[in-house]
């Protein structure tokens, strides 16, 4: 991939921004940057890969201190319930045509974006209300990465607080071993190359995040997330006209 000056310049915003939102909130990472890098550059197969390997990098910074915070619980029964649907959401994104999966990810992003400005999101109140959220979330992670609010909504119910985030960063490290495994078994490039060389921003944005986690998630985090939702809801409604332009 060939970009100008001013696309590497917004890429690496754009990492900075995913690296903050990941590690401040915890989720997020790829779901609130997506619909920007395809603004940039519409080739999902070229940052999904970089994401991967960035996730898993500071996934593992994160948490591999905190291992028996992590509810191992969840874990294994989340993992059990997404694992297909993972595998099938992969094989949709490496066989469908790429005007198909960028039209796909803006629409899932759309979908939570109106949740957050009208602040009306998927409730379960049941245990298979759970496993639906998580087959979902498994589906939507394996097409694109973006299925993390659908598998918190169910981790919320089964997840005490103080294990919340280093059991999700847990869950992002085994979904995303599972599409880099695939990635390689179809031989997609993984774009390593770019991935170091994204890993700056990506580190800026990752300790920015640390530092304001606190306060992103225990001060007015509905407000925060209306903020992202409209933000989002206008950049997912210009890609989507620009692709059928």
């Amino acid at each position: 991939m060939e970009f100008s000056t001013l696309q590497l310049l917004l890429i690496s915003l754009i990492f900075v921004w995913s690296g903050f939102v990941r590690s401040g909130i915890g989720f997020g990472g790829a779901g609130l940057s997506m619909p920007l890098f395809l603004l940039v550059a519409d080739v999902p197969l070229f940052f999904l890969p970089i994401i991967a390997i960035q996730l898993l990098f500071f996934t593992a910074l994160t948490s591999g201190r905190k291992l028996k915070n992590v509810h191992w619980a969840f874990v294994k029964s989340g993992m059990s319930w997404m694992l297909i649907p993972k595998l099938a959401g992969v094989v949709g994104l490496l066989s469908l045509p790429a005007q198909w999966m960028i039209l796909i990810i803006y629409v899932i992003t759309i979908f939570y974006a109106i949740q957050w400005v009208i602040q009306k999101s998927i409730a379960s109140n049941s245990v298979w209300g759970d496993r639906i959220l998580l087959m979902l979330g498994g589906y939507f992670s394996g097409v694109s990465l973006v299925g993390a609010p659908l598998i918190v909504t169910a981790a919320i119910r089964q997840v005490p607080p103080q294990s919340y985030r280093d059991t999700l960063f847990v869950v992002w490290f085994m979904l995303v071993i599972i599409k880099m495994a695939a990635f390689v078994w179809a031989d997609v490039d993984l774009q390593w190359q770019w991935a170091l060389a994204f890993m700056v921003p990506a580190t800026l944005g990752h300790f920015l995040g640390l530092h304001f986690h606190d306060y992103l998630v225990h001060h007015k985090p509905e407000q925060v997330k209306r903020v992202l939702g409209i933000a989002l809801l206008l950049i997912s409604s210009i890609g989507i006209y620009r692709l059928f332009s």
